[in-house]
């Protein structure tokens, strides 16, 4: 986009260097030449700027976010650092404050291509799906060589409830980029749309081009496992899975022994003598229900027939709670034994307060539907004692199989391989457990298959928990017209299928590797 205010390649000889280990991917090294420059020059806005591209590179979001506003308050028409602040906020699901700073460089060039792309994806996130596919629609107008575009276009159409119109997006653009991989994967990730025999074809056709990335590579085998799975063809399905998954899992690089150290330092931390001490804080607020677990555990469904309920509404997997962990004092969760009780009552009224802009419904309760939260449910209470939480549980094997068939790029990276899969399934219950043990009655548990087979008693259940009265909307949630982000969002506008529970066997002669290494969990999961 076009710059204004400082250049943006710095004319500093020390700068350009830092700015070439930047490109580079040197961070240490650019982070160690941009700190000795800013000890003489604490107010060069390009260096502020560089070092906030080095902090967000290193996943410190915070850091970079308060390194791009004093950039800003320096240099308030540096409109490369505003665009980058923007792009950052939407990152950190702080939608409503990108808007802000997407609206200042509109002022200033309200025809960007640039600020109002990124604008329609911000109105989506917010919910505002009819402004932004009016914008989308305008954009596509002038610029329909942008794939990008249409992708954005297509997944919105998908989410606000619009599927055939969404097929039918994702079918133009191929027609328009042959090409195009991902708009291939995201019509197989509409859990409802079968492909059709050429389509089929041209996707074999894709995938023998010699000149294929790796990660385009990847998500055909996805999308192909999708369709041989569609036809009932379970052998080439699972090959298909397993060659997508090893591409993840290799560019992934997860660290199975370090997530189970950190589970075991939170069950250590969060003991019952540690709670104990700490009772009777926390902010009183009882608003937010929390639905937490392992993806693909059956948390949208849950989600959808609670905001069935006159009295709650859905937001998405909010960012919150992950955000309030990391800008902590030191590790997490460590860091938890130095804070009192105010400090738990502050955190508590800050996630109210910041959580409020994706209540648009004025309802009494809203749903967090951030699955990872499992791991925070300690923090939850003694942040917001009087907080509901939800702990959305699937039979081990179908969890385990539906995640291996599902493309989270690096958001679950435990994913890619059936042993890790297990494991972390299994690190998974026994923290619900130690929840269990040291907040004894803090959590109640859905089974996805009791739901799926006594809908209205399990319904009734949840309600009672929650202190609510039973609505007979919630039984006809299919009926309910809200956006819906995940891959779920097909299926939680059908009503409940009882064959859905039985998918997973058509794949369990692959599934040792996962058997192995839930142990005791796979027969013990209902424990």
């Amino acid at each position: 986009m076009t710059q204004a205010g400082p250049d943006a390649l710095p004319p500093e000889p020390a700068l350009r260097e830092a700015a070439l280990a930047l490109g580079q991917g040197r961070l240490e090294a650019a982070e160690t030449a941009l700190r000795q420059f800013l000890q003489a020059a604490p107010r060069n806005p390009n260096a502020l700027r560089m070092l906030a591209e080095v902090a967000i590179r290193t996943n410190c979001f915070a850091d970079g976010e308060g390194l791009l506003e004093e950039c800003l308050e320096i240099a308030p028409e540096f409109v490369a650092a505003r665009y980058r602040l923007a792009t950052l906020l939407f990152r950190m699901n702080k939608p409503h404050r990108a808007l802000e700073e997407i609206g200042r460089l509109l002022g200033g060039d309200p025809d960007n291509f640039e600020c109002l792309s990124l604008k329609a994806v911000v109105l989506a996130r917010i919910g505002d799906y009819a402004q932004a596919l009016a914008l989308h629609e305008r954009l596509l107008r002038d610029h329909a060589d942008k794939h990008g575009l249409w992708l954005n276009y297509a997944a919105e159409l998908k989410a606000a409830g619009r599927g055939k119109e969404s097929i039918a997006a994702y079918r133009a653009a191929i027609a328009r980029f042959p090409h195009l991989v991902e708009a291939y994967w995201s019509l197989g990730n509409n859990k409802t749309f079968r492909f059709e025999p050429a389509e089929i074809e041209a996707m074999l056709a894709e995938l023998a081009r010699p000149d294929l990335s790796e990660t385009d590579r990847c998500l055909l085998h996805f999308t192909l496992g999708k369709a041989a799975e569609d036809e009932k063809a379970y052998a080439p399905s699972f090959e298909h899975y397993a060659k997508a998954n090893a591409i993840r899992h290799a560019q992934t690089q997860y660290d199975a022994d370090e997530a189970s150290g950190l589970f075991a330092r939170i069950r250590a931390v969060f003991t019952p003598e540690f709670f104990s001490q700490r009772e009777g804080h926390g902010c009183a607020a009882p608003d937010p229900i929390f639905v937490v677990g392992l993806p693909r555990s059956g948390s949208t469904l849950i989600e959808q027939i609670l905001s069935s309920h006159s009295q709650i509404e859905a937001t998405m997997e909010l960012l919150n709670v992950p955000a309030i962990i990391d800008r902590l004092d030191g590790p997490y969760p460590e860091a938890l034994l130095e804070l009192d009780g105010d400090l738990f009552e502050a955190l508590g009224e800050e996630y109210i307060e910041e959580t409020r802009p994706f209540r648009n419904l004025g309802r009494a309760f809203f749903i967090d539907k951030m699955p990872e939260n499992f791991r925070h449910v300690g923090l939850i209470h003694l942040m917001l004692p009087n907080a509901r939480i939800i702990d959305a549980r699937r039979h081990p094997l179908a969890c385990g199989i539906s995640n291996f068939r599902q493309d989270f790029e690096s958001d679950y990276a435990f994913t890619y391989d059936l042993k890790t899969l297990g494991r972390y399934w299994r690190d998974y219950a026994e923290l619900m457990a130690h929840w269990d043990r040291a907040l004894p009655g803090k959590v109640h548990r859905v089974f996805h298959e009791k739901l799926i087979a006594e809908p209205e008693a399990e319904i009734r259940r949840m309600l009672d928990y929650l202190g609510l009265p039973f609505e007979e909307s919630c039984l006809r949630f299919y009926e309910n017209d809200r956006p819906v982000l995940t891959a779920s969002s097909e299926q939680v506008r059908q009503p409940i299928f009882k064959t859905q529970i039985e998918q997973w066997q058509n794949y369990e002669p692959w599934l040792g590797p996962l058997k192995q290494a839930l142990g005791p969990a796979l027969t013990g999961y209902r424990a």
